[in-house]
């Protein structure tokens, strides 16, 4: 397939809004951002963990950056009028499902009313082309089905923080149609989009409850890796995937509006959806032999099993495609802690990534 490879020269100059600036994913993409020439204002809470890739890769030297809760409306319209975006991207969010079940009423607050906070800001902010609202793959009403799912299917979400991600597909759906409606595009000039991916993994997450993370904080510490559930599939992706996703999909959403105003789903090719024991013996056969794991038996709150994306629309639309095999990725996430437990410029290290991953042909 001709793939449209995604297009450095137009980020050049264009001024960024970008919550959830210092989490994981977000701290790659202000990166990301950075190294092609965008103005970006970042605005969220300190770095979640500690360590953190903010930290370790110097973020914020090459951006401006706002500490903020998205719960605090006025701080956030203040930090979105004086960026004076032309694009948006929203990633700030409680990302992780254990979490939401010990902490509901937080997820609900920053997944959702967070994001009303958002669309608000935007409505108040002028010059605004082009808003992406990142959900999770979660937003989907899990059937266990063997099939991915697609744009079109119903929202739901057994836990907290996944049914918060369908709730928040909802939510840009009735902004979209009450304020940024695609038939009154000419008028209004805001192209609305939502961008679902999720189990994104590499380099610098440390954060508490993921699999990856986990397992290279027991390596670290000469430990067995401990799985809860070795056969649970998912759709395994490096982080820069549905990242290249969500930049191409801003760039058509500013240079041709309405017509991409939709959601769209960013997975991996089939075979990466692979269960949790395929990515442990792979994992550890990068690290070493120092790596080894074993089977936690206790008592565990509800997960789906199984869950993957229909990525068709992307592909057909975006012409959008990953670009990394699964193997590939865990290669890198090892490169990149090695990296950084040898004490290298990890800031130098991601940058260097991203160059590897963009200079990558699609699979």
């Amino acid at each position: 397939m001709e793939t449209l490879a995604m297009n450095a020269a137009f980020w050049q100059g264009k001024r960024v809004f970008l919550t959830g600036h210092t989490g994981f994913k977000g701290s790659w993409l202000s990166l990301w951002l950075q190294q092609m020439g965008a103005h970006v204002t970042g605005y969220a809470l300190a770095p979640p963990s500690q360590p953190s890739l903010f930290e370790a890769a110097r973020v914020a030297d090459g951006m401006t950056s706002v500490i903020g809760d998205i719960c605090d409306g006025a701080a956030l319209r203040a930090a979105m009028a004086a960026a004076r975006p032309d694009i948006v991207i929203h990633m700030a969010a409680q990302a992780l499902v254990r979490y939401s079940y010990s902490h509901p009423v937080e997820t609900y607050a920053t997944n959702v009313m967070g994001l009303v906070n958002l669309f608000e800001a935007v409505r108040q902010t002028p010059g605004i082309r082009a808003v992406l609202n990142v959900t999770s793959d979660k937003c989907y009403e899990n059937k266990e089905w063997d099939w991915g799912y697609r744009e079109n299917e119903a929202f739901g979400g057994y836990d907290p923080y996944s049914n918060s991600k369908a709730c928040a597909e909802l939510v840009t759906s009735a902004y979209r149609n009450s304020y940024f409606h695609p038939d009154q595009y000419a008028s209004h000039g805001v192209a609305l989009a939502s961008a679902r991916a999720g189990n994104v993994i590499g380099g610098g997450d440390w954060a508490a409850d993921r699999l990856i993370p986990d397992m290279l904080r027991a390596i670290s510490a000469g430990q067995p890796v401990r799985i809860r559930s070795p056969h649970a599939i998912r759709p395994w992706q490096h982080v820069l995937e549905p990242l290249s996703g969500y930049l191409t999909l801003a760039e058509q959403l500013y240079q041709h509006g309405a017509a991409y105003a939709e959601g769209f789903n960013f997975g991996p090719h089939e075979q990466d959806a692979r269960p949790v024991q395929w990515i442990i013996k792979r994992l550890c056969a990068s690290w070493g032999p120092q790596a080894r794991w074993e089977l936690d038996s206790a008592p565990q709150p509800h997960e789906a099993h199984y869950l993957k994306l229909d990525c068709a629309k992307a592909r057909a639309r975006l012409h959008w495609q990953a670009r990394w095999q699964l193997g590939q990725t865990i290669d890198m996430i090892v490169a990149w802690h090695q990296a950084h437990a040898r004490g290298e410029d990890m800031r130098a290290v991601t940058l260097a990534q991203i160059d590897t991953y963009h200079n990558t042909a699609h699979l």
